[in-house]
């Protein structure tokens, strides 16, 4: 067996499929993003998707365990555990993105550039708990997630691209003085 076909095997043959007729639809990113969601919601596996060593996460840092990724490249499921206390930086992403989370809970802090991209400021935020499914896609994706919780957070996540050959969904960390958010 191929290392493709082991991944392939990783991921629910119902969701693939559901997620496939999804994405063959063409829309734009923020449809597609939408049909992917409402896919997920319908199909959203439990935490038992990944072993129970991969579901124990990893101290230093979260994991994401790639379970999927379609052979034409147009998108790659992958799962995320987040220890208590782990985080990405603030980022963005190079195509559309679809979670659903499958254990504990998922905070999420959203930002947008200010001063001709000089700065950063908080524009909103969530807190993502157990079936829960969200999606976004550029531009007005820049956030940061985060386990605030003191159990371990798995999540989900579609993206709509190849993460194996791009490395990962990332197209740019945001290093840059945050604001506070504005008072509306």
């Amino acid at each position: 067996m191929t290392a493709a076909s082991a991944v392939r095997t990783r991921c629910p043959d119902g969701l693939v499929v559901a997620i496939r007729d999804a994405t063959a639809q063409h829309a734009d990113w923020q449809q597609t993003a939408a049909l992917v969601a409402e896919q997920l919601r319908a199909h959203l596996p439990g935490p038992e998707i990944l072993t129970r060593a991969e579901r124990a996460g990893d101290p230093d840092s979260y994991v994401c365990h790639l379970l999927h990724t379609e052979p034409d490249g147009s998108f790659s499921v992958c799962a995320l555990v987040w220890r208590p206390g782990q985080l990405t930086p603030i980022h963005d992403h190079v195509t559309w993105c679809v979670f659903g989370v499958l254990q504990g809970a998922e905070y999420e802090e959203l930002y947008a550039l200010r001063d001709g991209g000089a700065c950063l400021e908080g524009v909103g935020s969530s807190v993502n708990e157990v079936g829960e499914v969200g999606g976004f896609a550029p531009p007005g994706d820049i956030h940061r997630v985060r386990n605030c919780g003191d159990g371990v957070a798995i999540s989900l996540h579609v993206y709509g691209a190849d993460i194996t050959r791009l490395g990962s969904s990332v197209r740019r960390i945001y290093d840059l003085p945050v604001l506070a958010p504005s008072a509306s």
